[in-house]
């Protein structure tokens, strides 16, 4: 099966099949080549039905995953997007196709310096890969319409509330190490709406305003 087949076939068994009906996300992630963001010795794993470990201990996240997380996210193209965790760069590909502008933080430099090179090579040219503490944000390009939170927290950090726009989604896992709910919040004018999208299990997110230390 060559690759293009074996995304096809991703989206087919594992989003279509769980609900995943938004066009536009079913296509970016066909276009998005996987196996690009995966270690080479996990290559024929790229396009499985499971997180995958990545450096640093942390991993790229089950295709199901990402793409419940960017629909959740309902953007039409002209959003501006923050991302914390770009990992491999992997669901920030997925985002640069589906909205104007990404802003994705990484607090391991390794990783960031990868991710940004690989997205270069891939010419993902309105991605913005930053190094720091994902839990506050950046609010120097701040208010964001959207923003992916690709680690748990304890509870949702006041910065990235207060840096998402009037209207915007904020979608984060919360919870303890072992058991989160995906959860989405909406600034609307009546306040924030929340609503949970189901159990997760994500890499811890560490900061300010996260777990303090990885053994949190």
């Amino acid at each position: 099966m060559d690759r293009e087949a074996e995304r096809r076939s991703m989206i087919r068994e594992q989003l279509e099949r769980r609900n995943i009906r938004d066009t536009r996300v079913l296509d970016a992630m066909v276009n998005v080549p996987r196996h690009r963001f995966v270690p080479e010795s996990l290559d024929q794993q790229a396009y499985a039905d499971n997180a995958l470990p990545i450096a640093e201990n942390q991993t790229i996240s089950q295709p199901y995953i990402v793409a419940l997380t960017v629909a959740a996210l309902q953007l039409e193209g002209h959003e501006r997007v923050l991302e914390i965790g770009t990992g491999s760069g992997y669901a920030a590909a997925v985002l640069a196709q589906l909205a104007a502008e990404v802003w994705t933080i990484e607090r391991y430099r390794s990783l960031a310096v990868s991710a940004a090179q690989r997205l270069a090579d891939l010419d993902y040219t309105n991605v913005h890969v930053m190094i720091g503490d994902g839990t506050q944000g950046l609010p120097e390009h701040a208010p964001y319409d959207a923003i992916a939170v690709a680690a748990a927290g304890p509870h949702i950090p006041r910065s990235l509330l207060d840096q998402l726009a009037d209207g915007g989604r904020l979608v984060i896992p919360i919870g303890n190490r072992d058991e989160q709910r995906l959860i989405r919040i909406v600034r609307t004018p009546q306040g924030l709406h929340e609503e949970s999208l189901g159990p997760v299990r994500f890499v811890p997110l560490v900061g300010r305003e996260g777990w303090q230390d990885e053994q949190a």
